[in-house]
């Protein structure tokens, strides 16, 4: 009896560490990502390939689901950047890495965009989706790529 005792708890002296292990190397779907993944200054560049036009600008996310943006559309008039504190919106983050924002003040409207975050959020790659409100399909095809403001040594 004691051996049997034995071998069963040494079994499962050896096991316990090997699948906290398993779950610690990816055994779920939470990848670590939350609104606060996204915090600081992020340049971006797109292009709109309904309107044939190319963008870009900085957003600043402040980690809490809310951010800022300054854009300059290209053949804009007048050619700057939006004033600042004209670009605002919201995000949220899931776990796994997606994720979605609305941003309002821009000369289109109020527009959605779901996302997905890479490198650690240091990269940010983009799409936009139907606008508010949309009950039918509106064939927006505009892709955005984020980077993140800042030094390796800073991150």
């Amino acid at each position: 009896m004691k051996s049997w005792l034995f071998e069963g708890m040494l079994t499962a002296a050896i096991a316990l560490p090997a699948l906290t292990g398993a779950a610690w190397a990816g055994g779920t779907n939470d990848y670590g990502c939350s609104n606060a993944t996204l915090k600081g200054e992020y340049a971006f560049g797109g292009t709109n390939y309904t309107n044939v036009e190319v963008f870009n600008g900085i957003k600043v996310f402040d980690g809490n689901g809310h951010l800022t943006q300054r854009d300059y559309s290209g053949g804009g008039v007048p050619v700057e950047f939006a004033p600042p504190g004209q670009e605002t919106g919201t995000y949220t983050v899931k776990p796994d890495c997606t994720g979605s924002m609305v941003l309002a003040g821009l000369a289109e409207g109020v527009i959605n965009v779901l996302f997905v975050i890479s490198d650690g959020g240091r990269h940010i790659r983009e799409v936009v989706s139907p606008p508010l409100g949309s009950t039918v399909p509106i064939p927006v095809q505009t892709s955005v790529d984020d980077w993140k403001v800042a030094s390796e040594q800073n991150y």
